[in-house]
């Protein structure tokens, strides 16, 4: 082998080597990124794809189902109604920020005679109430109730340090009016130092026999810290059934609560 040779074969090997290794530091960093909770992978600690273990999304097989107590349709004026159902999240500290649902009616008959269809946040453990005003179903009187989740929830670790601090607190409960036009009143508290954004505020009313005799809603649009907020439902007619207890349940995304 002559030098010249030697030398072209040198050169070469210098220029393979060159670009083999510019190669490797390009394409090395792509083949062995650190798993992410977005890439579409199950990776890391990950108990499903995406979801599970480092990740706030947490995956549907870890999560229990949200049980429907109840649905019920309550008359406001003739041939209009509110509509609630009542809920459970068995899930202590996994909510979700958005999720549509449907309510369906049928008469005494079981026939069908319309729906209503809107979107809810589902708070972190225990009952809430999914609450829907001014239904209209003409003449017909809706005797049958049902209620539906219509997409699969997106569910979301929530902090528990979060959820045992952010609490809105319900006091001064009054009704009053019961045989004319009822009027219930009470207080909120925001029991934290974080700013609350849009509490919604559903009203159950019971009889002495446990059974819900009419509902009502309202809204807080901003609860601050340590900040309290006086609410109020009314009836343009008195109940057909003496009222025993009232059940104030304040719903808000914990998620959009945030230290000022």
């Amino acid at each position: 082998m002559t030098w010249a040779l030697k030398r072209q074969m040198f050169y070469v090997a210098v220029v393979v080597i060159f670009f083999s290794t510019l190669a490797f530091l390009l394409i090395y960093p792509k083949l062995n990124k650190p798993p992410t909770c977005s890439d579409g992978k199950q990776n890391g600690n990950e108990l499903g794809v995406d979801c599970g273990g480092a990740c706030t999304r947490a995956c549907i097989a870890e999560v229990d189902d949200v049980s429907v107590l109840w649905s019920r349709a309550f008359r406001v004026v003739p041939g209009r109604y509110n509509v609630v159902a009542y809920l459970t999240n068995h899930n202590k500290n996994i909510a979700t920020s958005r999720i549509n649902y449907r309510f369906r009616f049928a008469d005494k008959n079981n026939i069908y005679i319309g729906k209503r269809e809107g979107s809810t946040i589902i708070p972190p453990s225990g009952n809430f109430a999914i609450f829907e005003s001014g239904v209209d179903v003409g003449n017909s009187i809706p005797v049958y109730v049902s209620f539906e989740f219509t997409q699969a929830p997106k569910w979301t670790y929530v902090e528990e340090k979060k959820i045992d601090q952010v609490k809105v607190l319900v006091s001064n409960i009054s009704l009053t009016g019961e045989a004319t036009r009822p009027k219930l009143s009470a207080t909120l508290k925001n029991n934290s130092l974080f700013t609350i954004p849009r509490v919604d505020v559903v009203a159950i009313l019971y009889d002495a026999s446990g059974n819900s005799v009419s509902t009502s809603r309202t809204f807080v649009d901003v609860l601050g810290p340590e900040g309290r907020a006086e609410v109020t439902f009314t009836w343009p007619e008195p109940f057909d059934k003496k009222v025993v207890r009232t059940e104030i349940l304040p719903m808000f995304d914990i998620f959009s609560a945030k230290l000022q």
